[in-house]
C-alpha cells in the first residue's frame, strides 16, 4: 500500500464456479497480492502506476491536515440483507442512520476544537477523512483501503476510468490516514482488523463491544472507548439475578457478534445461578416464521442484537396482541428513542445498560446546528440528511439517494427557510451523549498520543537506538505505540486503558419510563461501576424502577425457604430443581440452600428447620406433674411414718406397743420415712453428686427395713417357740442381738456399696441415642453388676423374712405380726418383681419415675401391712389394747 509516493498496491481476484448434485457451489477466492517495494523516480511506467479498481467514491466528508485521521461511520444500512449472487452488482445501502451521523459530526467538531486549542498541539494541524461503511464488511473493507491510500487525482472531477487507471502515484493528492476511527460495528471492526493489521494501522474503535477483541495476539493494534461486552455481560447478570430472575430467555441475531456475546452471558449467568430457559437466534430480516418461533411464551428477555431489527419484532408481537414482556436491553438499543414511538407499549419498563453518558460536549449542539443549505450541498452526507428530514431538494444537491417513494427530482426546490429547531431529529437531539462522547474520546485519544509524539525528546525516545518518531511523517506502527500508553482527561473525567487497549468499564442502568406526554423517560435507575470492588459493582439502584409488569417473576423454579435445600433435576438446567426438607438433626437458615447442616452434639434443629435450638434436656423435674406427684408421695408417706411414730411413742406403755418388740418397731419407722424421702433424690437434675448418693441410699435404707423386719420375724419365732418360763433362747437372741443382727444384714450392703462406688460408681450422663431432639439427663448406674447385687442383696433379705414369717404365720396370738410381715414381703415382692421388667424397657425420665413407684409402693406396703392394723387397735379400737385381750388365745 502506498503510505509514501514510493509504495504501489496490486488487487487480483480470481473467480471459478462449477455445479454438482443439483447444488450450484460459487466459490470467490480474492487474493491480495500487496507488492511493497522501493521505487526510483524515472523507473518504467508500468511499475510506477497507482491503480484505483472498482466504480469512483466521491462520497467523503475531507479537511487536509499535517496529520488526516481516518473515520469510518454507518451513515447508512440495509434492514434486509439480500443473499450474494455474484451475478449482478449488490443492492446499494438506502437506509440512513441519523445518529450516525451525529457520531460523524463530532469528530470533526473535536478535530476543530483540537486545531483551536493552543495547550495541544500547538503546532499541528489535524484533518479528517470521513467515509460510509454502511455497516457492511465489503462496503468498509474499500472505504478503509481508499482512507489507508488516498484517491488519485483523476478520481475526482470529470476524469474518466481509463485516465485514473493509468494515473501515476503522483496523482494521489489526499493524505493518507495513520490512524482510523471506527468501526460501530464488531464484526466490521474484525474485518478491517485482519485487512489494516498487517500494516499496524491502528483502529480505535468507539461503539465495538466483542470481548474478542481484546485479543491483542489476534487484533494487536485495536483500541477503542467503548467498555468490553465482558463487563457488559457480568453486570446483565448480576442485574437478572438481583431482581430475582433466574429464568430467562435469550435472543440474538444470527451472527458471529451476537453467539460470541450470548455464549459469554450464558456462562456469566450460571455464576449467578441464572438459567436460560431457550436460547433463540434469528436470521436478519427474519421472516414472518421466523419471528413465530421467536415468540414463544417468555416474561424477562435478553436481547443482543442491533436495534434496527427489532422493529420487525414488536410489529409483530403488536399484531398478536403479546404485552407484559420484561426487555434487558443491550447497549445497542438501550437509549434508542426510535423504537418507542411506535413500541412504546411493549417496551415500557425496559431495563438496560447504556454506556457512560457525558452531561454536555460544550460547543457540539451548536456545532450540529451550524447546517445551511448552502453550507452543505456540496455535502452528499449532510445534504441526503437535509433533504431527508425536510422532504426537499437543495439546489445542486451532491445527494443521489432517495428514501421516498417518488424519484429525487420530483422533491419540491427547499425555500431556504428551514431549520433543525423546528423539527426532531435523533442527530440534533443531545439528552444521551454516549456513543458521541466515546468519538469525542476517540479522537482525542490520538490527539493526546501525537502530543506524547511531539514531546519526545532526542535520544530518549522509545524507539530504536532510543529515536524519536517525527509527528508530521511517521509510520502508524510508531503512533500505535504513544496511544497504548495514553491517559487523558476528557470534559473532567480520566480515560485510561488497560493492556488490551479496553477502557474501564462504566454502565448507567437505564429504565424505560412513560412521560407526562407520553413521550419515552430515560431513567438512570443505578450504574455499573467495574473499578469497584466484586460485589459493589452493580449499585445505587433506585426505587423508582417501573417494571413491565409489577408482580414479574421469572423462575424456572420457586426459591427454596430455609429449613429445604436444593435438589437438581437429572438433565435439567441447574435452575431447575425440587425443594427437599433437610433430613433429621439438619438445618438451612438460607434460602436456596444447596446443603443442610447438621446441628452441633446440645442442639437440634426447630420444627421448620432452620435454625438450631438447645436440645431438650428431659429428667424427672420438681416442676412437672408426674414430679409433683412422686414428690407429694415421698412426703405423704414419710409424714404418715412420722405419725405413726409419734402414735407409738405416745402409747408406748400399752400391752400391743410393748408386745411387739417397741425398739425394733421404732428402727423400722425411722427407716421407712428415710426410704420415703429416698425417693426425692431421684426427682430433679441429676448431677455426678447426687447420682452417687441415690444407689447407695436405695440400697442400704431398703437393707435397714429388711434386716429389721427379719430380726422382728425371728424374735416373733423364738417368743413362740420357747413356751416355757426361764428358757434361755431368748437370752440368744436379746435387745443386743437384735440390733446387731440388724447392723450385720446392713453391714453386708454398706460393703457391696462401696466398693461399687470406688470401682465403677454411678454418674450423671447425657443420653442422646433414644431420642435425637432430646438430651436424657440421666444416672448410669457406672457397673451393672454393682446395681443388680445391691437389688439382689434387697431380694434376698425379702426372701429370708418371707420364709421365716411364712413359719410363724399360725402362732397362737390375736395378733399375729407374722402375718401382717408375710402380706407386707408379699407385696414387696410384687412390687419389684413387676419394677425389673418395666425398669428395662423403659428410658428416660419414665424409668426414674418407676423406680421411685417401685421405692414407694414397696415402703408403703411395709408400712400399711405392719403398723396400719396396729394404729387402727390403739386409736380406734383402745379396748382391744389390753394383755387379757391379747391372751385370750
Amino acid at each position: 500500500t502506498t503510505f509514501a509516493k514510493e509504495r504501489r498496491m496490486t488487487f487480483l481476484f480470481f473467480f471459478s464456479k462449477w455445479k454438482k448434485a443439483n447444488m450450484r457451489l460459487l466459490h470467490v477466492i480474492l487474493l491480495l497480492f500487496l507488492s511493497l517495494f522501493r521505487g526510483n523516480h524515472g523507473s518504467s511506467a508500468a511499475l510506477d502506476i497507482c491503480a484505483f479498481l472498482g466504480e469512483e467514491e466521491r462520497k467523503s466528508l475531507y479537511e487536509d491536515g499535517d496529520v488526516v485521521i481516518g473515520g469510518l461511520f454507518p451513515l447508512h444500512y440495509s434492514p434486509v440483507s439480500s443473499p450474494l449472487t455474484y451475478n449482478v452488482k449488490p443492492t446499494p445501502n438506502t437506509y440512513n442512520y441519523a445518529r450516525a451521523l451525529r457520531w460523524m459530526q463530532t469528530m470533526t467538531f473535536a478535530i476543530k476544537e483540537i486545531n483551536g486549542r493552543t495547550d495541544i498541539l500547538p503546532r499541528l494541524k489535524l484533518g479528517f477523512h470521513i467515509r460510509d461503511s454502511c455497516d457492511d464488511i465489503p462496503v468498509s473493507l474499500k472505504a478503509s483501503f481508499l482512507l489507508a491510500n488516498g484517491q488519485p487525482e483523476g478520481s475526482k472531477g470529470n476524469a474518466s476510468q481509463d485516465e485514473a487507471a493509468g494515473l501515476g502515484c503522483e496523482a494521489v493528492n489526499r493524505t493518507v490516514s495513520p490512524v482510523i476511527i471506527g468501526d460501530a460495528g464488531s464484526g466490521v471492526s474484525m474485518a478491517l482488523l485482519r485487512s489494516l493489521g498487517s500494516f499496524h494501522i491502528p483502529l480505535v474503535s468507539y461503539f465495538a463491544s466483542c470481548s474478542c477483541l481484546s485479543n491483542q495476539r489476534e487484533f494487536p493494534t485495536f483500541m477503542r472507548t467503548m467498555p468490553s461486552d465482558a463487563f457488559q455481560i457480568k453486570a446483565l447478570a448480576q442485574l437478572v439475578r438481583y431482581f430475582g430472575w433466574t429464568w430467562v430467555g435469550v435472543i440474538g441475531v444470527e451472527s458471529d457478534y451476537a453467539r460470541f456475546a450470548i455464549q459469554l452471558f450464558l456462562q456469566e449467568s450460571v455464576r449467578y445461578g441464572v438459567c436460560a430457559a431457550y436460547t433463540h437466534f434469528y436470521p436478519v430480516g427474519p421472516s414472518h416464521e421466523h419471528i413465530e418461533k421467536l415468540l414463544n411464551v417468555i416474561q424477562v428477555c435478553y436481547v443482543s442484537c442491533s436495534y434496527y431489527i427489532l422493529p420487525d419484532i414488536l410489529r409483530e408481537m403488536q399484531r398478536q396482541n403479546l404485552t407484559g414482556f420484561q426487555w434487558i436491553a443491550s447497549e445497542a438499543w438501550a437509549t434508542s428513542k426510535l423504537l418507542w414511538e411506535n413500541s412504546a407499549s411493549l417496551l415500557k419498563g425496559t431495563l438496560g445498560f447504556a454506556i457512560q453518558r457525558a452531561a454536555v460536549i460544550p460547543g457540539l449542539q451548536q456545532h450540529l446546528a451550524a447546517l445551511t443549505p448552502s453550507a452543505i450541498h456540496r455535502i452528499a452526507f449532510l445534504a441526503e440528511f437535509w433533504e431527508e428530514t425536510f422532504d426537499c431538494r437543495l439546489n445542486g444537491s451532491a445527494n443521489a439517494h432517495n428514501h421516498g417513494l417518488g424519484s429525487q427530482q420530483s422533491r419540491t426546490p427547499c425555500k431556504g427557510t428551514e431549520a433543525l429547531h423546528d423539527v426532531y431529529s435523533p442527530y440534533s437531539d443531545v439528552t444521551q451523549l454516549r456513543v458521541s462522547y466515546n468519538v469525542y474520546k476517540a479522537v482525542y485519544l490520538v490527539a493526546y498520543a501525537l502530543q506524547d509524539m511531539s514531546n519526545c525528546k532526542a535520544g530518549e525516545g522509545p524507539f530504536v537506538r532510543n529515536t524519536c518518531a517525527d509527528p508530521k511523517n511517521f509510520k502508524p506502527w510508531q503512533l500505535l505505540h504513544y496511544m497504548k500508553v495514553a491517559n487523558f482527561s476528557a470534559l473532567g473525567e480520566e480515560v485510561n486503558f488497560d493492556h488490551n487497549g479496553d477502557p474501564i468499564a462504566y454502565y448507567d442502568l437505564m429504565n424505560w419510563q412513560t412521560g407526562p406526554d407520553g413521550s419515552l423517560d430515560l431513567v438512570k435507575v443505578g450504574f455499573y461501576d467495574a473499578s469497584l470492588p466484586a460485589g459493589s459493582s452493580l449499585s445505587h439502584l433506585s426505587e423508582c424502577l417501573n417494571f413491565a409488569s409489577q408482580a414479574l417473576r421469572s423462575v424456572c423454579s420457586s426459591s427454596c425457604p430455609p429449613g429445604s435445600r436444593i435438589a437438581r433435576r437429572k438433565g435439567e438446567p441447574v435452575c431447575c430443581y425440587d425443594c427437599v426438607p433437610c433430613a433429621e438433626g439438619e438445618f438451612s437458615n438460607t434460602t436456596d440452600s444447596l446443603d443442610c447442616s447438621r446441628c452441633s452434639g446440645d442442639t437440634w434443629p426447630n420444627r421448620a428447620r432452620d435454625l438450631c435450638i438447645p436440645k431438650t434436656m428431659e429428667y424427672l423435674s420438681y416442676h412437672e406433674f408426674m414430679g409433683v406427684l412422686l414428690c407429694a408421695a415421698s412426703v405423704l408417706g414419710a409424714a404418715v411414718s412420722l405419725a405413726i411414730i409419734v402414735i407409738f411413742y405416745t402409747y408406748k406403755d400399752t400391752a400391743l406397743v410393748r408386745a411387739n418388740n417397741m425398739e425394733l418397731s421404732f428402727l423400722l419407722l425411722v427407716f421407712l420415712t428415710i426410704c420415703f424421702l429416698v425417693g426425692l433424690l431421684f426427682l430433679g437434675k441429676p448431677s455426678e453428686w447426687l447420682c452417687r448418693i441415690r444407689y447407695p441410699a436405695f440400697g442400704i435404707s431398703f437393707a435397714l427395713c429388711l434386716s429389721c423386719l427379719l430380726a422382728k420375724t425371728v424374735v416373733v419365732l423364738m417368743a413362740f417357740r420357747s413356751r416355757l418360763p426361764g428358757s434361755p433362747v431368748m437370752k440368744w437372741f436379746g435387745a443386743k442381738q437384735q440390733r446387731a443382727s440388724v447392723l450385720l444384714g446392713t453391714a453386708v450392703q454398706v460393703i457391696i456399696c462401696f466398693i461399687w462406688l470406688l470401682t465403677s460408681p454411678p454418674h450423671a450422663n447425657h443420653n442422646t441415642d433414644y431420642h435425637s431432639s432430646t438430651i436424657i439427663v440421666e444416672c448410669v448406674t457406672g457397673s451393672d453388676v454393682g446395681f443388680w447385687l445391691v437389688l439382689g442383696y434387697i431380694g434376698v433379705l425379702a426372701c429370708m423374712c418371707l420364709v421365716l414369717a411364712f413359719l410363724a404365720r399360725k402362732l397362737p396370738d390375736n395378733f399375729n405380726e407374722a402375718k401382717f410381715i408375710t402380706f407386707s414381703i408379699l407385696i414387696f415382692f410384687a412390687v419389684w418383681v413387676t419394677f425389673i421388667p418395666v425398669y428395662m424397657s423403659t428410658v428416660g425420665k419414665y424409668i426414674v419415675a418407676v423406680h421411685v413407684f417401685a421405692i414407694l409402693a414397696s415402703a408403703l406396703g411395709l408400712l400399711l401391712c405392719i403398723f396400719v392394723p396396729k394404729c387402727y387397735i390403739i386409736v380406734l379400737k383402745p379396748e382391744k389394747n389390753s394383755k387379757k385381750f391379747l391372751m385370750q388365745r
